[in-house]
């Protein structure tokens, strides 16, 4: 099992061992305890929602709009807690307006037959616009809930409650795609939909309730996201849809479908997270990570398009 791991993952972990190498080398501050910590809670938000966008682009789809959803996912809680509804009411509450906006996400891909990338940008407009409206295009703040703010700034058994978080959502995520005849299908929907088809596979509601996937892991880290900034905001998580994407295809996820893992989502996630650590460390332009990001998204799509290339030869 274990060398089964390692032969499957062993070029990504070591394109993350070289670059904390480097990392530690252009910042002696990178393996201090605060510095690595603050790394991995980076990581759980982004990383969550990668686990989504697994879901969206092992269909062979993309989900532009979840970016959107973390924002307005974390508004909807923060403004029921404001006017005093419980929290116990207000999470679920949350959590079903991303669920809600993942299967719109869903059903109109399906129904009308366009092409994911399409209905999802406009999706991301209209859900950054709702959360405008929502907030008046405002940060709406909250200091005194407990917990709300044990979410990300919390700790049981000494560790960290977003890490918890994560690693339940890894454990839930890679059992879902890896041990359960839904997971199966969405793996055979991506390579392959008109055969799934004919096998007797229900196309469009595997597609449906991946998105819905898609929509419940963007609001795990819209709530996660507010939790840690005291706050919500309508322009929250603004471009961490190229994250999650970054994540997935650099974890080996194909954007043709049918191939991918969530372990893999996670060591791409903990790559962009490294890179963005060691280049705030060292004082690196916010403009130029976004092109240093930006590079990092077209090499790993151009090896996945070589991949693939050499798979059909």
């Amino acid at each position: 099992m274990i060398k089964s791991f390692f032969r499957e993952y062993a070029g990504i972990l070591g394109g993350l061992l070289i670059l904390c190498l480097v990392s530690s080398f252009l910042s002696e501050y990178f393996w201090s305890v605060n510095n690595v910590t603050n790394i991995i809670l980076q990581t759980s938000i982004v990383a969550i929602v990668a686990f989504g966008m697994t879901y969206a682009i092992l269909l062979a789809g993309i989900d532009l709009s979840v970016g959107s959803i973390v924002a307005l996912t974390g508004l909807v809680l923060v403004i029921g807690l404001t006017n005093g509804l419980p929290f116990g009411l207000m999470l679920p509450i949350a959590l079903l307006v991303a669920v809600f906006c993942g299967f719109s996400n869903g059903f109109i891909t399906t129904w009308l037959g366009v092409h994911p990338f399409i209905v999802t940008m406009s999706f991301m407009g209209i859900w950054r616009g709702v959360a405008m409206l929502t907030s008046d295009g405002q940060a709406v703040s909250l200091y005194d809930n407990a917990p709300f703010e044990y979410i990300f700034n919390g700790y049981l058994f000494g560790i960290p409650f977003p890490i918890i978080i994560l690693l339940s959502m890894i454990a839930l995520n890679h059992f879902v795609l890896s041990k359960t005849t839904f997971g199966r299908r969405v793996y055979i929907v991506g390579g392959n939909p008109e055969a799934a088809a004919y096998s007797g596979i229900n196309v469009s509601k595997t597609t449906i309730y991946s998105y819905m996937i898609t929509g419940l892991m963007a609001g795990v880290g819209g709530v996660m996201l507010a939790s840690r900034m005291f706050s919500a905001q309508p322009t929250a998580a603004n471009g961490m849809e190229l994250d999650a994407i970054a994540a997935c295809v650099l974890g080996g996820t194909s954007l043709t479908g049918g191939r991918g893992t969530i372990i893999g989502t996670l060591i791409g996630a903990l790559i962009i997270a490294v890179l963005s650590n060691v280049m705030s460390l060292m004082n690196v332009d916010f403009f130029v990570s976004l092109i240093v990001k930006g590079v990092v998204i077209l090499i790993a799509v151009g090896i996945d398009v070589y991949k693939n290339k050499r798979k059909a030869a």
